[in-house]
């Protein structure tokens, strides 16, 4: 896999010296080779294919059928065609009629949109099919539907006209501000080329009147052996994947006088250009900076692959200083950084881009020019590209050591990126032995001399501003972009300055304490610890990641122990002191010290709970352990870092209530919950005004000073005796004073009736309805199942009545459960993005749906089909350290028998089609409710 990728997993050393110890020394000329993991070949008619065998998840085959066809290939009657063909993908094909593949798939376990699903850019179409194994038949069948993709859809016109509601639906859902700001600021971006004139979503005008040989013109020239890829990792044997390949694919055939497919030029940016564009309801001021489009050099050698680590090292040397510039008293961004990105297959860009704060468009300006110039005039420090190599290297290990523990679909993913982007695929032990050879070759020079190359001195460029048009917002002029950026590239800087950083977290280590009682239970595999200061621990070794460790602990508590005068102290307490850094260390030098290792440590207060969360690789629990024992002692005092977490907070929320969408979420949750005065709403500048640093720093020392009640729950890699030493010392040593450990019920609950509201935002054509259902309601865990069992159900129909069938909306869902805190009850929320006009007939239309279930009962194919996804998910779940660690930690909250997670599939089995029509007149009452709809402006 690529570098560019690698995926953030969790290692240790073991296993690396074999890797490398009888390789021969790299020549830089040598081609990078396509790595043994991976067989890939090319049919007669060429089409390409990948094929691996891999066994996570078990019993599970990742399907891809990648096209190099997008948006970018259509012509001027065509726009939005590419993505309109892969929604008939799903409408019709040779072997499926309309309806019949979702219905199929659906049936053997699979969810629309979760498993189900594809997309479409520029340049490529992808389409996903996850496949369960457990039967051969459904193999072949997933590889004829992969065939009916390639070559076999139908494209009936009455099949496309219906079609043409549903991508509307999902057009008019993109529709903004940001929508409306891009259709100016995107032919500048792409400098004039075809890309601004071909965004995948095409037209509404196109939409609407194209005609079907149109669609189907499109498909016939670009949907051919030659442009395609299959991807085949899983549960599979190679040669019998090759076998399914050649059988349902070598007969396709290419057109016989083929268009060329060409991708368009990225003409070179001569003048220097501004633009500013604003609207009424943009949440942010954004300002950015493009330098000049160039060529990105496809990697084949050695040499590029080194040249691909200098530039990794390059950019997160140049992050980790942009980053540095917002922990200032006054930061001159809410956010933002410079790199090097791909702009589209071809060309790279460097560019820059920040959040605007309340100081405005100069200072992000002057921080932004001159941190890049800093970079290029005096490079970076050998301190820096240390710590910066420490982490590259580190991910690399980490990606080997999970090598045979890695999900299919991510090494799918890296499959279709090199057929559509050339990544390079030499197999992760040969990145591996790649990185362990050049990184230590890679000098500052090395890395200074890309940074002058690639960071543009006084270049033409694009500067451009987005952001709020309301009364009070200093916005620039187009001049005034040019110029600040002229004066601010004429200014004088100097090299940077290192200060020394830590080597340790504690001076001094922690007594340890003892395990005063200990329990295991067999079914489980758990170890239950009773520690010496009354803290309780709940050990899951597993064999599920080769170096992950996580940790969680849990009590009730949290906000809910601090009255309406303290809500945002409370509720902000956590966050400040986490911002502020830990024990002697502010954030940026904890970073710094903690280059090359594997770990992170979070701990707040939630409602009602007090939470850690924690992770680690097996060589770093030590220091994972000393900085949860840090998080547990005197909070740090930082008064600019404070002030700098205000004024960025402040700033980001300056304009968060423009959007429709935040007015209509703040009006769903004061109607439902009658304007109660904790509820948490969009967040307000004003809500910043209540902050005091030194109440936060108190609440949050009330809340963890003590570790009393507490129960941490350690699930991964590793044994009870070889980490018992490392509990004893930091968990069994934390302090717990007597502290609250039980909730407080604020009183918050929702209105009974009927109630409705309508809300007016927004100047676009679009509606959402939201339908809240809640009160109170005894828990169990089979009333539990049974409730989500009739929200996947009632959420099969929304997708084939009010989608497919009614065509009224692209999306839409039902979500909610049962909840024990801080009373027993349920809340569901059945939300409807649709047309303005169309709000009474999709009301309509769903209230029809629940009725149907109500009088009749749920139709038992569609149980059927919700029962198979939920039990491959549960088989999935069980080989995952997270599925665990929630599991084990909601047992030790509630005092529930954790071995009840081992009777979910009788529990399932127990459901009936009954069931779930009890549960819809339980719960779906048609006398109490709350409905808002969202409509535009008037």
């Amino acid at each position: 896999m690529s570098f560019l990728f690698l995926r953030t997993l969790c290692t240790g050393a073991v296993l690396l010296a074999s890797v490398c110890t009888t390789q021969a020394a790299l020549t830089l000329t040598d081609p990078l080779p396509i790595g043994p993991q991976v067989l890939v070949g090319h049919l007669p008619n060429g089409l390409t294919y990948y094929i691996q065998k891999n066994s996570r998840p078990e019993k599970r085959l990742e399907l891809r059928l990648v096209v190099k066809a997008g948006s970018i290939l259509e012509d001027e009657d065509q726009l939005g065609l590419a993505h309109v063909a892969e929604h008939m993908a799903f409408n019709g094909s040779t072997h499926f009629k309309k309806h019949e593949l979702i219905s199929y798939l659906q049936s053997i376990g699979l969810k629309f949109g979760a498993d189900l699903n594809a997309h479409t850019s520029f340049n490529e179409t992808v389409y996903i099919l996850p496949i369960p194994t457990e039967k051969p038949e459904n193999i072949e069948k997933g590889f004829l539907v992969l065939q009916d993709w390639a070559q076999g859809i139908s494209f009936n016109d009455a099949d496309i006209d219906s079609e043409r509601s549903i991508v509307l639906e999902e057009l008019r859902l993109g529709k903004g501000a940001q929508d409306r700001m891009n259709k100016a600021l995107l032919p500048k971006i792409f400098s004039g080329s075809l890309y601004a004139k071909r965004l995948p979503i095409g037209t509404e005008d196109s939409i609407k009147t194209f005609k079907p040989d149109a669609i189907r013109r499109f498909y016939k020239d670009w949907y051919r052996p030659d442009l395609m890829a299959v991807v085949v990792v899983g549960d599979v044997e190679p040669d019998a994947a090759k076998a399914l390949v050649e059988s349902h694919f070598g007969a396709l055939a290419n057109p016989e006088h083929a268009r060329p497919r060409l991708y368009p030029a990225i003409a070179p940016r001569a003048t220097s250009e501004a633009l500013v564009v604003t609207d009424k309801e943009a949440t942010n001021n954004v300002l950015m900076i493009q330098y000049p489009a160039r060529a990105d050099k496809t990697v084949l050698t050695v040499e590029d692959y080194r040249q691909t680590l200098v530039e990794r090292l390059f950019g997160a040397m140049l992050g980790q200083r942009m980053q540095e510039l917002t922990q200032q008293a006054a930061p001159p961004f809410v956010g933002g950084g410079s790199g090097v990105g791909r702009l589209v297959p071809g060309y790279k860009i460097f560019g820059s881009s920040a959040l605007l704060g309340r100081q405005g468009m100069g200072p992000a300006v002057d921080a932004l020019v001159q941190e890049n110039e800093r970079a290029r005039q005096f490079g970076f420090t050998d301190a820096e590209l240390e710590r910066s190599k420490k982490n590259v290297l580190r991910q690399v290990e980490q990606a080997q050591v999970e090598r045979e523990k890695t999900d299919s679909a991510q090494y799918a993913a890296e499959y279709l990126r090199n057929f559509l982007e050339q990544e390079t695929i030499p197999g992760i032990d040969n990145e591996l032995l790649y990185t362990q050879e050049l990184l230590p070759s890679i000098t500052v020079a090395d890395v200074n001399a890309f940074a002058q190359s690639v960071i543009p001195e006084k270049s033409a460029k694009l500067v451009a501003y987005t952001g709020s048009d309301k009364p009070g917002s200093a916005t620039p002029t187009e001049p005034q972009l040019l110029r600040s950026v002229g004066q601010a590239e004429q200014q004088a800087v100097s090299a940077k300055t290192e200060k020394a950083v830590a080597t340790t977290l504690m001076a001094h280590l922690p007594a340890a304490g003892s395990i005063v009682a200990e329990r295991y239970n067999a079914t489980l595999g758990v170890t239950e610890w009773d520690l010496s200061n009354g803290v309780k621990v709940v050990l899951k070794p597993s064999d599920f990641k080769n170096d992950e460790i996580l940790l969680s602990g849990n009590r009730f508590g949290g906000q809910s122990l601090y009255g309406q005068p303290d809500m945002y102290n409370a509720g902000f307490a956590s966050t400040v002191v986490s911002a502020m850094g830990v024990a002697d260390f502010a954030p940026i030098e904890l970073q710094k010290m903690l280059a090359g290792k594997v770990l992170s440590v979070n701990t707040g207060l939630g409602g009602f709970n007090d939470i850690v969360s924690a992770s680690s690789s097996n060589a770093d629990l030590e220091t994972m352990l000393q900085l949860l024992s840090l998080k547990f002692g005197t909070t740090r005092r930082d008064t600019d870092l404070y002030q700098s977490f205000v004024t960025r907070m402040q700033d980001a929320a300056k304009n968060a209530i423009a959007r429709p969408e935040s007015v209509f979420f703040d009006a769903v949750q004061t109607t439902l919950f009658n304007a109660h005065p904790r509820l948490q709403l969009t967040p307000r500048p004003e809500n910043f005004n209540h902050l005091d640093l030194e109440r936060m720093r108190t609440i949050y020392q009330q809340r963890f000073s003590s570790a009393k009640g507490m129960t941490f729950v350690l699930v991964g890699s590793f044994t009870p005796d070889g980490i018992k030493p490392l509990v004893v010392r930091y968990l069994a040593s934390l302090p717990t004073p007597d502290i609250a450990t039980q909730f407080v019920d604020l009183g918050v609950r929702p209105v009974t009736g009927v109630v409705k509201k309508e809300v007016h935002s927004g100047t676009e054509a679009k509606s959402q309805v939201s339908i809240n259902f809640s009160g109170p309601a005894a828990y169990s865990d089979e009333e539990q199942l049974r409730l989500s069992a009739l929200v996947e159900v009632v959420n099969l129909k929304i997708i084939d009545v009010l989608r497919e069938k009614l065509t009224l909306i692209y999306g839409g869902s039902l979500r909610g459960n049962l909840a024990r805190t801080p009373y027993e009850h349920y809340q569901l929320a059945l939300t409807l993005p649709c047309a303005p006009e169309n709000v009474d007939k999709v009301v309509a239309a769903a209230w029809g749906e629940i009725q149907k279930i109500q009088d009749a009962g749920v139709d038992p194919a569609d149980w059927a089909k919700v029962k198979q996804n939920w039990l491959t998910n549960h088989r999935k779940n069980l080989r995952e350290n997270g599925f665990w660690l929630r599991r084990l930690q909601s047992a030790a909250l509630y005092g529930d028998n954790p071995t009840s997670l081992l009777d979910y599939e009788k529990q399932v089995a127990a459901i009936t089609p009954q069931d779930l029509q009890v549960a819809a007149q339980r719960y779906l009452k048609r006398d109490n409710y709350v409905q808002v709809a969202l409509f535009p402006e008037k």
